[in-house]
């Protein structure tokens, strides 16, 4: 039986893949990434240094395109119902992937939710059908908070990567998430304004380009629903200085296909 992992370069799915090399061994194991091409320099420092520690074998799978150039060929813009950079750059990639080299009677698939996520993982086991899908992390002896995989990961030396001492909720897509809420598009301004500006520049030109007044982000005062640019969102929140909910993070869910339509 092979444990193939799939490997965010996050805390939770580093974690994952530490159990599984325990339980099986690391000859048994398979780490798998897929670069989406705007990943934070840090997480590949994370990647090779974990890998090192693991011991295990590490695949690396890119489509080519960045989220932008994706949106810009689907001629749709990703937000929290929609997500062809996800469907794309990650799960489609992968899925091509085992289905050109793993047999689903001879492998298990392990997804790094943590015993608070069942409902994602829930959400997650028919889309990878006919694999076997785990997720260690929510099972008994291993439902690790936070503070004991962080306290594993300093125990091998390794520094935690960067985006959460900045007080991202993850180390993914270098802090910008078609899925993320406006708390966390306000800490990418706060934190990394070049980076915003960069996102910024992105979606207005990708707008222009395929002709859609959608954006990434949704205003949602007043009762309704509305497109919110990017430029929209940082020009409000230099006059305003704050957000309506400063716990609007979103969620990630780029190992399963998001539930809404755009019609929801």
């Amino acid at each position: 039986m092979k444990h193939l992992v799939m490997y965010s370069g996050g805390l939770v799915s580093w974690a994952t893949a530490e159990v599984a090399c325990h339980l099986y061994g690391p000859d048994n194991v398979e780490l798998i990434f897929a670069d989406t091409l705007i990943e934070d320099e840090d997480l590949y420092r994370f990647l090779d240094e974990t890998v090192q520690q693991l011991g295990c074998k590490y695949t690396r799978l890119c489509d080519g395109r960045t989220p932008w150039e994706v949106f810009e060929d689907v001629k749709f813009i990703g937000n929290s119902r929609i997500d062809p950079c996800s469907r794309i750059l990650k799960r489609e990639i992968i899925r091509k992937y085992l289905d050109a080299n793993y047999d689903p009677a001879k492998t298990t698939i392990h997804i790094g939710f943590s015993w608070d996520e069942m409902h994602r993982f829930d959400k997650a086991k028919p889309y990878w059908n006919p694999w076997t899908i785990r997720a260690p992390l929510t099972e008994d002896g291993y439902q690790w908070t936070r503070a004991q995989i962080e306290a594993r990961l300093e125990g091998h030396g390794i520094a935690l990567p960067r985006l959460y001492a900045m007080g991202f909720a993850h180390n993914n897509c270098g802090g910008f998430c078609v899925k993320a809420g406006h708390a966390q598009f306000k800490a990418l301004l706060e934190q990394m304004p070049e980076r915003y500006a960069a996102h910024e520049r992105e979606e207005a030109k990708v707008m222009a380009k395929i002709g859609t007044a959608s954006t990434v982000m949704k205003d949602r005062r007043g009762g309704t629903t509305k497109p919110l640019s990017m430029q929209a969102f940082r020009e409000r929140l230099v006059v305003e200085g704050k957000i309506d909910d400063d716990y609007d993070w979103g969620g990630c869910g780029c190992f399963y296909p998001l539930e809404y339509t755009e019609e929801t």
